[in-house]
């Protein structure tokens, strides 16, 4: 199906709710500045929706036809053949470039055009997406799943407005600006910080929570699928109404002014909000323009600031680990009244910031009461590592380590190897091996160069995983003393701090009781995580066969995907044996010898204190073929979270 021939997308005007979402994609058309829109939220919230139906209310852009370019009437790249010459424009939509997981570099960035390469052109090359969605948007669902790669190759452009091709022999650059968009569910992890700050807004959707407009989407949407081009139609008057409102906002926003006064409120809350980054006052200044030019105004108004600061801010101020982006609306209302109050002295916010600082704390000291545990405070973890024979093609690998190359289907290239049928063909080796055998075989000058399969040479990259961090964490009576259990959150959020700077998968297992449970299955949200160990119950019998038990199942099903890390948080006690009614320590034992002998990478965290101890928890990691660590060394400064290993032969 060509792409004229597809169904007309969801109309944008037809997008029931979602208001601040419509806005931000609205602002970035009105000023392609800005750095684009994170949308974060819940499956099925209209997120992938509205950003494909904001194309088809963007007025159209001038280019000229076949241009692989999107180059500027009047400003052709350099290495652009169509638009060199006179070449007539046309009136065309925006573009709008969807960037696949599993895209390779050569295809986002651009590569040698071999057959033009063949007939000797210098520097022939292939445009990648970059080119395609120049003056456009470039889109990415699930960005928080983007191959670190390719995050490395959309930080350097969007940092430059340049994409530069060095590679294969070629020394190419052209203009890539586009508006990035993208979309994420936070229960597969957050994005990287760098990536995450390239973002100019961020927007929360969630799925609504009255039954009448829930109603009302789903009618909508049903009635879109049944006939797509007649439900586009029945929009058309609203959607041109909205596509001229744009090109008047884009028309009026070189005219629109932002006092000094509102200049100095957007720095005044970026540093009340401990917003490290500057580019927040730069987009928060934009955003405001935006905003009053959408509105048909010239002037810029506190209001315009405000809705600025909730878009540019929450994904932007430092955060403690696992707390969520967001703004404290209370405090937001109380710093506008104050720029609001020019009679009221100075000298009072630093008062009523102090105030609202304690609020907070006594607002979190109040949760904490709630909480089964709560966390003591410890010291930086140290990178988990992996030690594993120097002689393993596959070791443990994870974003802390490469992966094999001969299982990595993406990332860099570190050599090209010959191969006849090669899964990523090497373009410049390839070229290289075919004009040297056809030099020795005494090709005629000017005669086009054959390609042979014997030429053919192959990419060797390397990439990386992510490991599974799987927690098993003891929760009963054994350990129900307060200070203890504050010592294990402490250490575990040491821990899951570390996990989350590395982006592994992380899963909690909790045994109390009769039986042990998996609190949460494997993500890479440690914030989910940090959410299960707040919650869990504790209490009653230690069934530690059943945690070993689950936790052998749990790491067996992990198999092909991440390769796994056991970290078990226990005192070694356990009293209540499987169904066979056997000795609960033997059993343990039985099943730690297993997870050794599958070579799972094992750290047991000794949490038994006291002057009389049975030193069961060594006696496991033992058995387990893993280092013990007690929980005053878990408290201590010098923290030490190194897992020893050998991997499986």
């Amino acid at each position: 199906m060509s792409l004229s021939n597809l169904p007309p997308s969801f109309p944008f005007t037809a997008i029931v709710g979602q208001q601040q979402l419509k806005n931000a994609l609205l602002l970035c058309a009105v000023d392609a500045t800005l750095g684009g829109v994170l949308i974060r939220g819940d499956k099925g919230t209209a997120k992938s929706t509205a950003a494909r139906a904001l194309t088809a209310v963007l007025p159209p852009v001038e280019r000229v036809a076949g241009c692989a370019f999107n180059c500027l009437p009047g400003q052709p790249v350099e290495h652009c053949a169509v638009c060199r010459g006179d070449a007539a424009t046309i009136s065309a939509p925006v573009p709008f470039v969807t960037l696949p997981l599993g895209a390779t570099e050569d295809r986002v960035l651009g590569t040698l055009d071999l057959q033009r390469a063949l007939q000797g052109e210098p520097n022939a090359l292939q445009p990648g997406l970059l080119a395609a969605a120049h003056r456009g948007i470039l889109y990415i669902d699930e960005v928080n799943l983007l191959p670190d790669h390719l995050v490395d190759v959309l930080l350097d452009v969007a940092a430059m407005g340049v994409n530069s091709v060095q590679r294969e022999g070629l020394s190419v650059s052209h203009p890539a600006r586009f508006t990035l968009i993208g979309t994420m569910n936070l229960e597969e992890g957050d994005l990287r910080p760098q990536l995450l700050d390239r973002f100019g807004l961020m927007v929360e959707v969630v799925a609504p929570r009255d039954k009448t407009l829930r109603a009302d989407v789903v009618r909508r949407r049903l009635a879109y699928e049944s006939d797509p081009a007649a439900y586009a139609a029945q929009w058309h008057v609203e959607q041109d109404a909205l596509r001229a409102r744009i090109a008047a906002a884009q028309t009026l926003l070189p005219q629109v002014v932002l006092s000094d006064a509102l200049l100095d409120l957007i720095s005044h809350l970026c540093c009340e909000f401990d917003v490290a980054s500057l580019r927040a006052d730069i987009v928060m200044h934009k955003t405001a323009r935006a905003f009053a030019a959408l509105d048909g105004r010239q002037r810029v108004t506190p209001d315009d600031v405000r809705a600025a600061a909730e878009l540019v801010l929450p994904h932007r101020r430092r955060r403690k680990p696992f707390e969520q982006p967001g703004l404290d609306q209370d405090k937001l209302d109380d710093l506008m009244q104050q720029a609001g109050q020019a009679q009221e002295p100075q000298g009072n916010d630093g008062q009523d910031q102090s105030d609202s600082t304690s609020d907070s704390e006594d607002q979190s000291d109040g949760d904490d009461s709630l909480q089964v545990f709560a966390a003591a405070v410890v010291g930086e973890a140290r990178q988990l590592k992996v030690d594993a024979p120097v002689n393993k093609v596959a070791t443990l690998a994870g974003r802390r380590s490469d992966s094999g190359e001969a299982n990595a289907m993406r990332g860099r290239m570190i050599r090209a190897v010959p191969d006849s049928n090669p899964a990523s063909l090497a373009v410049g080796a390839t070229l290289r091996s075919a004009v040297l055998r056809s030099a020795a075989e005494g090709l005629e000058e000017g005669a086009a160069v054959q390609l042979q399969a014997g030429d053919l040479h192959g990419k060797v990259k390397a990439g990386k995983h992510a490991n599974l961090i799987l927690f098993v964490v003891d929760a009963s009576g054994s350990m129900a003393a307060q200070r203890r259990m504050e010592a294990v959150k402490g250490a575990v959020l040491a821990l899951l701090t570390d996990v989350y700077q590395r982006r592994d998968q992380v899963a909690v297992i909790g045994f109390r009781g009769d039986k042990a449970s998996m609190l949460l299955a494997p993500t890479r949200s440690v914030d989910l995580a940090e959410q299960g160990l707040r919650e869990l119950p504790t209490g009653g019998r230690t069934p530690l066969p059943h945690a070993l038990q689950l936790a052998l199942q749990t790491l067996d099903q992990a198999i092909g995907t991440a390769p796994p890390l056991l970290v078990l948080l226990s005192d070694g006690k356990g009293n209540v044996a499987l169904e066979n009614g056997g000795d609960p320590w033997r059993e343990t034992l039985a099943l730690a010898e297993q997870l050794a002998a599958r070579g799972t990478p094992a750290l047991v965290l000794d949490t038994e204190t006291g002057y009389v101890r049975l030193g069961r928890a060594a006696q496991l990691a033992q058995a387990l073929g893993a280092e013990c660590m007690t929980l005053e060394e878990l408290t201590a400064d010098n923290l030490a979270l190194t897992i020893r290993a050998r991997m499986a032969q």
